[in-house]
């Protein structure tokens, strides 16, 4: 979700999405934005997950703390990266996050429930954008507390020296085969992105177990033109 709309949000939770990711690394949203959509998603069965600007762990404490269920983490190349990552999404001794939940634990109401489950309770995406990323894929992948590496394909060609908008490249349709099979290799599951049902069903032929269906601009957008077509035509 990149356009920062609460009611959006709350209007996607509501129509069944096991997930969604609220976008903060490439547009104007701040934390208190972050947390009225978090809020907007609330007595639904959607896991709130947010997709951070950098693995800073300023970043990642202040999504968790203000009630995202997991983080989508852009960028990463190695394992040490992956490592540190997962380390701050928990608290001691498995790992380095402050306490300090806030929200998460609603407001303090629950801190000992929240403290006790926190650990176990939380999605770690990793996007998979970069050629050291590639190189050092079945190191990422088996590091303890990463859930999914998710391909980012857009970024992956402009690390390659491909043009994006020229997709696809059987340099990139490599690097897909390869991370399914490190996927299957090590136990983690790997995600792809798609904008329509025939992409999401190739996809998961394909063998993919994490599936984005978005985003929320693009299926708008989408839309919009489709009916803007037909009203033209006729």
């Amino acid at each position: 979700m990149g356009l920062g709309s609460p009611n959006l949000a709350e209007l996607l939770a509501h129509a069944g999405y096991d997930w969604l990711v609220i976008e903060t690394e490439h547009n104007a949203l701040d934390t208190a934005q972050i947390e009225h959509m978090l809020m907007a998603m609330n007595g639904t069965e959607t896991i709130p997950i947010v997709r951070i600007p950098s693995a800073n762990p300023v970043f990642i404490q202040r999504a968790l703390d203000i009630g995202g269920m997991g983080i989508l983490v852009p960028m990463v190349r190695t394992a040490d990266e992956a490592q540190a990552i997962v380390d701050a999404t928990r608290y001691p001794p498995q790992g380095t996050r402050g306490w300090g939940p806030l929200r998460a634990s609603q407001y303090t109401v629950d801190n000992e429930d929240y403290f006790n489950r926190a650990n176990d309770n939380m999605l770690v995406f990793l996007l998979i954008e970069t050629k050291e990323a590639v190189e050092n894929l079945e190191a990422i992948g088996a590091v303890p507390g990463v859930d999914v590496l998710y391909i980012g394909m857009w970024d992956l060609c402009l690390s390659m020296g491909l043009n994006p908008l020229h997709m696809p490249f059987p340099e990139t349709d490599a690097v897909i085969e390869r991370a399914l099979e490190v996927g299957r290799e090590v136990g983690v599951a790997i995600g792809f992105g798609e904008s329509t049902p025939e992409g999401l069903q190739r996809r998961q032929a394909q063998g993919f177990t994490v599936l984005g269906y978005g985003p929320d601009y693009y299926l708008l957008l989408q839309a919009a033109r489709a009916g803007l077509e037909v009203f033209r035509r006729s």
